[in-house]
């Protein structure tokens, strides 16, 4: 069983704030970019990594990926500007008989647990499509501009994570459903859903958190530490 990786990388970060895009912020000295590639080349499983990014970032992601040492192949591909179409522009250059299963990261999740990866993939396997998630804490409020209208159930809702896994034809099949129909999801998993595709969902983890606004930099380097016991904070 072969299985690729799709990181979607071509993201603005406007949430950020800076003059970079926030996968080329560093953490702990290290773009968040490359350290998500770390994990996936350390996980076994991963035969292939393909990265989709802007036209005008590949020539600094092509340095940065110089300097590392991967013993399996990463390939570039330019994305759109939405999630949707760089995963399926990643997808295009992914053969189904070659890869029968892909794996579908944030390229701004670097501190994930790589075990979640073969976890993930054994929950797809059923259905041919999960996720990761963990459970809601806050009590959640559906709105109506400034008036509250219900208050939803917490058991029922979850906060949704990558990696996510997909048999790569189901996968492809779904692109192509949302093409024809002008359809649009926030993540693979939603096109799925459209498709008509039971998605499993197996429990993920409360480090793996998604970068995206400045206040996010200093938890980030607080669950790094942890990853590294001779970095870990003195009580």
């Amino acid at each position: 069983m072969s299985i690729a990786a799709i990181i979607p990388a071509a993201g603005m970060g406007t949430r950020m704030g800076g003059e970079r895009p926030k996968q080329f912020y560093e953490l702990g000295g290290v773009p968040i970019l490359i350290r998500t590639l770390r994990k996936f080349h350390s996980s076994p499983l991963i035969d292939r990594i393909v990265v989709a990014l802007r036209e005008d970032e590949i020539t600094e992601f092509s340095r940065l990926l110089g300097t590392e040492a991967y013993g399996k192949p990463v390939d570039v591909v330019v994305g759109g500007d939405h999630r949707q179409e760089s995963v399926a522009s990643a997808l295009e250059g992914i053969d189904a008989g070659a890869y029968e299963w892909v794996v579908v990261h944030d390229a701004v999740r670097p501190l994930f647990d790589p075990p979640l990866i073969e976890r993930v993939i054994t929950e797809a396997q059923k259905t041919g499509a999960a996720i990761c998630a963990v459970p809601v804490l806050d009590t959640l409020k559906q709105i109506d501009r400034q008036r509250v209208t219900a208050t939803l159930p917490r058991d029922r809702i979850v906060l949704v994570q990558t990696p996510q896994a997909y048999r790569t034809d189901l996968l492809r099949q779904a692109f192509e459903k949302a093409v024809a129909e002008n359809f649009f999801g926030t993540d693979e998993s939603m096109l799925m859903e459209h498709f008509g595709i039971e998605v499993g969902v197996v429990l993920g983890c409360e480090r793996n958190i998604k970068i995206t606004r400045p206040s996010d930099l200093p938890l980030a380097e607080f669950y790094l530490a942890l990853e590294s016991p001779e970095r870990a904070p003195q009580p």
